[in-house]
Formats: structure tokens, sequence, C-alpha cells
């Protein structure tokens, strides 16, 4: 059984019903979510570059010279030209990606480049362990700074998120940092727009997920029979996906038969949202001491810089 089923299964047999949000990012859902940046309603991404802008001056004074910048991602994208150009000296640049087509592509852009600079790709789930050593530098570095750029990190339950923040500490070891993209809270009026688009974009989107059950799992699943949702869970402080149901459907995939009534949901993709007091205090919990942080001028995003805790 393949893992794409297995979770599909086990996705469709919970209560409430749920699918791993890591399969809406197939090739048509990449290509599609590039697209959702690129919408009016999508704030996230222009925000996080404005305040690139506004600010990597001061972000690379933070993080000083001959940094080995970490990457939890393919990273061939602006933001991170952006601040391999800006920092002093930087002693290396690691991306980190599972995806071996999206890290080689990545890593043959930035080389072309910064010729001058050693890119050592690792090829790896960093959302698992890595180990230490396999980011070593000979000679080693004058610290390492973990950068992750964007708001993945509100994909995470906040139980997760300190669970991915440990980890991120102990690769920057104990002389180095943490650079991190946060999406604040806002009117949720605006958060909804962000995440059920005017142009529909978004809703393409999170279908997909059910087009590639259907076509990849040979799946029986009336499609018309579901629509994009998206939700703002107060106690959680999140945005949610769903899929709903607008009638009486079934999806039988796997051998097996599932059944939804009308207005129950598929739970897709939640994504966190943080006022800047409660994000350090999740970074806190992670042994990650808030040093300082950013916020683009309409308030909306944030970036962090933590420093691992002495012990």
């Amino acid at each position: 059984m393949s893992e794409f089923l297995a979770d599909v299964l086990e996705g469709l047999s919970g209560t409430p019903k749920a699918l791993p949000c890591k399969y809406l990012y197939d090739e048509l859902g990449s290509a599609l979510f590039e697209k959702i940046c690129e919408t009016e309603d999508y704030y996230v991404t222009r925000a996080d570059l404005e305040l690139h802008h506004a600010y990597l001056s001061d972000i690379c004074q933070k993080i000083g010279p001959q940094a080995h910048v970490i990457e939890f991602g393919s990273g061939a994208g602006i933001k991170t030209r952006l601040l391999l150009k800006t920092l002093d000296r930087p002693r290396g640049y690691t991306p980190i990606e599972i995806s071996a087509t999206a890290l080689e592509a990545s890593v043959s852009q930035l080389r072309r480049e910064f010729k001058e600079l050693e890119i050592i790709p690792l090829r790896a789930d960093y959302t698992e362990q890595i180990d230490s050593e396999a980011l070593k530098l000979v000679p080693p570095a004058e610290k390492r700074v973990v950068y992750f750029p964007g708001s993945t990190i509100g994909n995470f339950s906040h139980q997760e998120a300190i669970l991915f923040l440990e980890r991120m500490a102990k690769i920057a070891l104990s002389s180095g940092a943490v650079l991190i993209g946060v999406d604040l809270l806002k009117p949720i009026s605006k958060l909804l727009q962000a995440y059920d688009d005017s142009q529909g974009v978004t809703a393409q989107f999170n279908k997909n997920l059910l087009i590639r059950v259907k076509r990849e799992l040979n799946a029986e699943v009336d499609l018309d029979a579901f629509v994009h949702e998206a939700r703002f869970n107060e106690a959680l402080s999140r945005v949610e996906m769903h899929l709903l149901a607008t009638k009486e459907t079934y999806i039988r995939v796997g051998g097996q038969s599932f059944h939804l009534a009308e207005g129950e949901t598929i739970h897709t993709e939640s994504s966190h949202k943080y006022s800047i007091e409660s994000f350090q205090a999740l970074a806190t919990k992670a042994g990650l001491m808030p040093v300082k942080h950013w916020v683009d001028d309409g308030h909306l995003f944030s970036m962090h810089y933590l420093q691992p805790q002495k012990n």
C-alpha cells in the first residue's frame, strides 16, 4: 500500500475527516499555490517581501559576518537571493529539500549567481530530525543561521511547532540563531479573504486534492459534491481549509467506502496565526530566546530572530 493511500484511508476514517496538507502540493497544486501568491487577496507573500526589503540590512547586521545559512526549503526565490547578497561574507549556504528536482534547480540557479559562495545542498525531509554533523563546514562557520521565511510554521499545530523549533535550535547550535517568518493575527474578514480569494484559485487548489485521490488512487469521487470553504477557528487561532459536502455523498477508495452527510467536511489544511507575544512564548517553550523581531508597515507579517538558550 502506498503512503498516499494509507494516509487517505486513515484520514477519511477519522472523526472529523481530514487529509494531510502535504498532498495539496503535487505539480498542479504547487503551480496553483504560486498563482494564489499573486492574487490581490493573498497578502502574505507581499508583506513578507516588503519586510525583507525594508529591514534586510538590519537583519544581516544582527546575523553578522561569515554565517552559514541553512534554509528549510529549496530556496532559489527572491528572499533567499536578497539575504545572500546582503550578508557580510557568508561562509556557506545549505538548502534542505526533500525533492531532488527542486533542490537541483535551486542550487543550479544560485551557483550561477553566487560563484564565490560555497553551496552545500542536503536532500532530506526538514520536518524530520537532521543530523547536525551532516551540516558541518571545514573550517567551521562563525555561526549557523537556520532560515525559514514565509508562513509555513503556521501549518503546524502548536505542539508540532514546538518540536519543529526544537529541531531548528539543535541545528543552529548554541552559537547560532533561527530567522523565521510568522504570519500575524488580523481581522477575520481579511484572513478569510486570503484563503478564499475572489478569483477562486484557492478553491481550485483545495479541490485538486480530491482530483489527485480520484486519479492516482482510482477512487470514486463525485467532485461536484464538494466546494471549498475557509473557516476561522477562534479557539485555536487558525484559518482552516475544508472540502464541504453540499449533498450526501460517498468516496470509495482502496476497497473501502466513506459516507459524508450533507454539510460534513474534510479538513485539508490549517494556518495558525500569532501575535508577536504568543509566538515568542511558543519559541521560548522550544528553548529559543527571542532577540529581535521585525514587522511590515501594514502589521501583517513578522520575522523573528531567535537564539538557542544556553543551558
